[in-house]
């Protein structure tokens, strides 16, 4: 399969928010994270996904099946971890395995096994008695052993400490070694999307900010040192100091500076996390100019499909 994800022109409103157009595609093989400041739609989409709440208009295809539909065997290709669990409490950790374990077929037993080891989780213990971080890391191991195609995780770091972050950073990317598996994530740590981000989606006040691969994007941004600043904007500027700019076309600025007599001192790469606060920080400068990081966006998706139906999702939308 080419996807395991498509989302075409979805939207949605809450109240006052409204999220969309929003388009974005997850292949097999790949690890994509949905980062974006608080309340800019991410668990929202998220919801949308997984049919818990009712698209206004678009349509979310999953397995090549789309949410909502009367066919419900997008289900067992996917697993949905969200920041909170509803209904948990009164159960203990062996009770919720004994409830979960047999809904999947592909029930990986001895993976379960290592994670309650690693991270010493006591099954005994009920859901709601847990700390916040016991608790994430019971609903990871619950999660991980599926053996679904597609995982989907809203913040799945939050409660965590160093040590069990590191850890569960390595039980993803041992996860993903099986082949055509897909993970969509959403993450505020810088960190974690250095660590484990093939794709980087962006978000903000329910719009798409942009969809990038991670490093194309980590190669497009330069800061450069020079011996004097210009009168005018180099290309793409998108911040100046003293004596410092960065710019998302370095080929462009060198040429800038050579064309102007502006030597360059030095210069350097940029950190992610000073680009993705760029990227944020930029949004009506970059829509009003057209700016955009170079040969890093990912291409349009949107590719009509004869097997699955029309873009409007009909309106009974059953819960996942």
């Amino acid at each position: 399969m080419s996807e395991w994800l498509r989302i075409d022109a979805v939207q949605k409103t809450v109240d006052e928010f409204r999220l969309g157009p929003i388009d974005l595609m997850i292949e097999p093989g790949t690890i994509t994270v949905i980062a974006g400041m608080n309340g800019s739609g991410k668990s929202t989409l998220l919801k949308l996904i997984m049919g818990l709440a009712k698209l206004d208009h678009g349509r979310i295809i999953v397995g090549g099946k789309p949410v909502g539909g009367a066919d419900e065997d997008w289900k067992q290709h996917i697993t949905y971890v969200p920041q909170k669990l509803i209904g948990w409490d009164p159960y203990t950790g062996e009770a919720l395995k004994g409830l979960i374990a047999p809904l999947y077929g592909g029930w990986d037993e001895e993976l379960f096994q290592k994670i309650i080891k690693s991270f010493n989780i006591p099954l005994s213990k009920r859901f709601g008695k847990m700390s916040p971080g016991l608790q994430q890391k019971l609903a990871l191991a619950l999660a991980l052993p599926r053996g679904t195609r597609l995982m989907i995780l809203d913040e799945p770091m939050n409660s965590l400490d160093i040590p069990s972050r590191k850890g569960l950073t390595d039980l993803l990317a041992d996860w993903m070694e099986v082949e055509e598996r897909a993970i969509l994530m959403t993450s505020h740590q810088v960190e974690d999307i250095r660590k484990l981000a093939d794709f980087i989606f962006l978000m903000q006040n329910g719009e798409t900010l942009g969809h990038y691969e991670k490093e194309q994007l980590t190669e497009s941004y330069r800061r450069y040192w020079i011996d004097r600043m210009p009168d005018g904007e180099i290309p793409e500027e998108l911040a100046r100091g003293h004596m410092d700019v960065v710019t998302a076309m370095p080929e462009a600025a060198e040429q800038y500076f050579e064309k102007h007599g502006i030597n360059v001192m030095d210069q350097s790469g940029i950190e992610l996390e000073e680009i993705i606060s760029y990227l944020l920080d930029q949004k009506p400068l970059r829509r009003v100019s057209g700016i955009e990081v170079p040969d890093t966006k990912v291409p349009d998706t949107k590719v009509p499909d004869p097997k699955v139906p029309d873009p409007k999702v009909p309106d009974t939308q059953k819960k996942g």
